[in-house]
């Protein structure tokens, strides 16, 4: 997977942020879509063209993994659940990122935030990451609103950050809110995590689901056709 990652994340460097740093390198001409805040007043003033300042990129990138361990996450084979693959995709992406020179923090959720993870970079960081991952989710009650999550994550990077928030996205509605001013101050990678069991119903007669999150039981009728047809 590392391997496979390591392709996906080429150009360690290259994000949305161009030349994000203090330094100055070079003065251009203003286009279209570039930060007016780097607008540089006294050249344009003298030049009647609007000129920005462009600086030297700086080289480390601080990655934060906003990660959801709620009990939806615990859905799936008995040897694979969809929690299992989180764990697997974590410690994959953190490996890679810190392989060169990269900090990452992580935030771990169960709706309250259970643990956070300071930034760091370097092996025993993904080892700590790892051990903490494989600690049992502490026990919530409730159904599950990612926006706390993402609203955490938001708190604590306080740099411009590359953020990866890992879910099956199963949550209250109103969490696109602060995804999208996320997005704003960071780079921002969603990956959600799907099972191929919640895609379609098997017939198999009359059962009693649970959700998992609220403990609420159904009686439902998985040989009606048109009930399986609207779950898909």
């Amino acid at each position: 997977m590392i391997r496979r990652l390591d392709g996906q994340l080429q150009g360690d460097y290259r994000t949305m942020f161009r030349g994000a740093g203090i330094d100055v390198a070079d003065l251009r001409e203003y286009e279209l879509g570039d930060d007016v805040r780097h607008i540089d007043w006294n050249v344009t003033a003298r030049t009647d063209v609007a000129h920005v300042r462009t600086f030297l990129e700086e080289r480390e990138l601080t990655a934060w993994l906003l990660l959801d361990r709620s009990p939806s996450m615990s859905f799936g084979p008995t040897e694979r659940p969809k929690e299992t693959v989180l764990v697997e995709v974590a410690t994959a992406l953190a490996r890679v990122l810190t392989r060169a020179g990269n900090r990452v923090g992580a935030v771990l959720y169960n709706n309250s935030v259970e643990r956070t993870v300071p930034p760091r970079n370097g092996r025993t960081q993904v080892l700590r990451l790892a051990h903490e991952l494989l600690r049992p989710p502490t026990t919530s009650s409730g159904s599950t609103d990612l926006k706390r999550l993402i609203d955490a994550g938001a708190a604590v990077a306080k740099r411009r950050s590359l953020v990866f928030v890992i879910s099956d996205f199963i949550s209250e509605p109103g969490w696109e809110r602060s995804m999208s001013r996320l997005t704003e101050r960071h780079e921002v990678i969603a990956i959600r995590l799907v099972d191929p069991g919640e895609l379609e119903l098997p017939d198999t007669g009359w059962i009693v689901v649970e959700d998992v999150e609220t403990g609420e039981l159904l009686s439902v009728d998985t040989s009606d056709p048109e009930f399986r047809r609207r779950f898909s």
